[in-house]
């Protein structure tokens, strides 16, 4: 088959390409990308086409090949546009000093609103808050699971009416 005979076969059956593209894309202008490269390989590839063979399903197997390569390209590129000036970057050796009396008075405030909490619920939230789990404080109280998430519950829901932010 003559060049000019495989462009006309290849530039009559081109059309049916577009919609793929579109499927596989999902973005009209990466799919006219997706559809010019296809065409360029398949004229690149010329000689690798067979005469008689589909030529829609050679054309459908490289647009294929093509959107996956270049899938995995930009798998192992990974790039993230950063389009955010870089103005912050000019103060960036400059240190913070940390205020370590508003967070002494902070702690200071949850301390004493965590003892202002009645026994029944203090007792299971500290053990919560040293890191215990709900069975085990429950076994170790020696009341059901359910009422001991509840009842840490409610010293959350406590402790939130009662601490102030700042």
């Amino acid at each position: 088959m003559g060049s000019i005979e495989f462009n006309q076969l290849l530039l009559s059956n081109a059309e049916f390409l577009k919609p793929f593209a579109v499927t596989l894309t999902r973005d009209q202008e990466t799919a006219k990308d997706l559809f010019q490269e296809t065409l360029y390989r398949a004229l690149a590839n010329k000689d690798k086409y067979n005469v008689g063979t589909n030529i829609k399903a050679w054309l459908y197997t490289i647009m294929r090949n093509v959107f996956i390569n270049n899938y995995r390209r930009k798998l192992k590129q990974n790039t993230v546009l950063d389009s955010t000036p870089n103005e912050f970057l000019l103060d960036y050796n400059q240190t913070s000093v940390a205020n370590s009396a508003e967070t002494t008075m902070n702690l200071k405030e949850i301390k004493e609103a965590i003892h202002k909490l009645p026994e029944i619920f203090r007792k299971p939230f500290l053990m919560y808050f040293d890191g215990y789990k709900y069975n085990e404080i429950a076994n170790i109280v020696d009341e059901p699971l359910g009422t001991i998430k509840s009842r840490i519950h409610f010293a959350r829901k406590l402790l939130k009416s009662q601490i102030q932010r700042y």
